[in-house]
């Protein structure tokens, strides 16, 4: 019994006494709800068993009694109170069988009623401590998604009833576990940080840990992520640059791309390098035109109280944008209201969320919009009231927007030689072109799907960007081509 106690827990040791008692064997509550049920002969009055011991439990609990025994029909009822902690309901052992039952029984009951109860009590302390560890990460991950939606003020409330504080400003690690458990991962972060970091489990990808850590100044690759990399020998970590807290989202992203350059890297960390963010470097029309992009977005109004609302809908389009079909994942919500959610979305944009070019725009707006300091340009005096906002393609003929197209392909090199398709600039103009699907592109380019996969991962470790895994490069990516071609007359 101890041996079974020590390996098997509750069930197993049920197991054993329900063989001994040739019969159906369990624990109950006070009130006869049936917490463990086990019959190891097969017996179709099992349900009958159950429903005699839940009877008997009543009983027993009614008299206040420490035991119980009951005959009816063919079969026997043995009931014992166990030993409970202070203020928690006594769970009762019971057995039910044919008579006559077994020589012995009853001693063996009260043998096994103190591991039994040993086991129940364990296993009542670990089932709190794992519903206390699931409410703390799910309150840890709504503060990561009210940081990646720029509301600073919930989160810091949020915040609060956790520890630590929010740093700011922060450095985001993207911790990815191949082989260790994530919570064994997570522990060893919270060590190492000295529990100076935030630490939540990713809700899209299930290897991912995603630290919040204060920034470092002075540190130019910072100390957590190569730290954790060399304490975990099966891990990769990407980080970001130091940024505030309202730019967590932005962060994250770079903490991601890095990731993708850290997979090819034998120190396995990797730390994303400086790159000018396209949302500044479009300046005020930028923010024009972002503004009267997603106006009727911004504006609608649901029909119905459950319906959702503007803003809601704005933040299932950057997680869609940002995760894909992960999106349900970090949202919580059914693939069928997520398509839901998107089908509307289209309608007020007037976009098709099929094609990238349309994607590329609304996730240039989001990012526009998310950065608040960007600043609005005032009407010129004596300008007509209905003075057009520019189109995305006179944003991208910006010069600053050419100069930073550029610096994002300037990687790959010049073009190679009649645009053959190894060549990276053809092979990633063929992706794109492709709605960056890796069937149509493999066609295109007349390869293998497989072949396909691992130039484009060839690809990831020259730009120091994802392409294959959300979050991905390739809205910076079109967005980039796009300029290039506008500037060459395209």
């Amino acid at each position: 019994m101890h041996g079974l106690a020590r390996s098997g827990g509750t069930q197993e040791l049920l197991r054993w006494v329900s063989g001994r008692a040739d019969g159906w064997a369990g624990l109950l509550g006070g009130d006869g709800t049936v917490l463990h049920g086990v019959t190891r002969v097969p017996d179709s009055a099992g349900v009958g068993s159950a429903a005699l011991a839940a009877e008997c439990a009543r009983e027993l609990t009614a008299l206040g009694a420490r035991s119980f025994s009951l005959d009816k029909g063919t079969h026997t009822a043995l009931l014992y109170s166990l030993e409970a902690p202070p203020n928690v309901p006594a769970p009762v052992l019971a057995v039910v069988g044919r008579r006559p039952l077994p020589d012995g029984l009853a001693t063996l009951l009260a043998d096994a009623a103190l591991p039994l109860a040993m086991c129940w009590a364990a296993e009542t302390v670990e089932r709190k401590r794992r519903r206390v560890d699931l409410a703390e990460s799910r309150g840890r991950e709504a503060v990561l998604h009210l940081l990646m939606t720029g509301q600073l003020s919930i989160a810091h409330q949020v915040a609060g009833a956790l520890k630590p504080s929010l740093p700011d400003p922060v450095r985001v690690c993207v911790v990815e576990c191949s082989g260790r458990d994530r919570d064994e991962v997570a522990r060893i972060c919270a060590d190492l940080s000295g529990g100076r970091s935030w630490i939540v489990r990713c809700p899209v990808y299930a290897s991912h840990l995603i630290l919040i850590v204060p920034a470092t100044p002075g540190q130019a690759d910072g100390r957590l992520g190569p730290q954790v990399a060399s304490v975990v020998d099966d891990c990769f970590v990407g980080s970001s640059e130091d940024v505030t807290l309202a730019d967590t989202a932005t962060a994250y992203r770079q903490a991601f791309h890095a990731l993708a350059v850290s997979r090819g890297l034998p120190k396995r960390h990797a730390r994303f390098g400086s790159a000018p963010e396209l949302a500044l470097v479009a300046g005020a029309e930028g923010a024009r035109w972002a503004d009267e992009l997603l106006a009727p977005l911004l504006a609608h109004l649901p029909r119905r109280g459950q319906d959702p609302g503007s803003q809601e809908l704005a933040a299932t389009l950057a997680s869609w944008l940002a995760f894909s079909s992960h999106a349900t994942d970090h949202l919580k919500i059914h693939r069928n209201t997520l398509a839901a959610r998107l089908r509307l979305i289209g309608e007020l944009l007037d976009l098709d969320l099929n094609k990238l070019a349309d994607q590329s725009a609304i996730d240039l707006a989001l990012r526009i919009r998310a950065t608040p300091a960007l600043p609005r340009p005032a009407r010129r005096a004596g300008a007509p009231p209905s003075e057009p906002v520019r189109t995305l393609d006179e944003i991208l003929r910006v010069p600053a927007v050419h100069s930073w197209a550029v610096q994002q392909l300037r990687p790959l090199g010049g073009p190679g030689a009649a645009g053959s398709p190894a060549d990276p600039h053809t092979t990633l103009r063929t992706w794109l072109a492709c709605e960056a699907q890796l069937g149509p592109c493999a066609g295109a380019l007349g390869i293998s799907v497989p072949g396909a996969r691992k130039r484009l991962s060839r690809l990831e470790t020259v730009l120091q960007r994802s392409l294959l895994r959300t979050p991905s490069a390739r809205y910076d990516l079109w967005l980039a081509f796009r300029a290039l071609d506008l500037a060459d007359g395209g």
